[in-house]
C-alpha cells in the first residue's frame, strides 16, 4: 500500500508562470524524496508602473511516503 503527502509550495520568477513552477518543484525535490506531483491552485502576478514585475504560483507537491 503506498501513502503519499501533499505540501503547499509558493515560488516565484521574475520571467514567467512556467520558470516559477520548475524553481518550486526542484526546490521541493531538495527536501522532500519521492515527490511524483504537483497541482497549481493559483497564479498571480505583481506589477509596477504597469508592468509585470514578478509572477507568482501557489502549487500543492505530492510525494510518497517510504515505509
Amino acid at each position: 500500500m503506498t501513502i503519499a503527502s501533499v505540501t503547499e509550495v509558493t515560488s516565484s520568477s521574475k520571467k514567467s508562470f512556467e520558470d516559477a513552477l520548475q524553481t518550486g518543484i526542484e526546490r521541493a525535490n531538495k527536501t522532500l524524496n519521492n515527490v511524483k506531483g504537483a497541482w497549481v491552485q493559483e497564479q498571480k502576478v505583481i506589477i509596477d508602473d504597469g508592468k509585470i514585475v514578478e509572477y507568482r504560483v501557489n502549487m500543492k507537491i505530492s510525494f510518497v511516503l517510504k515505509d
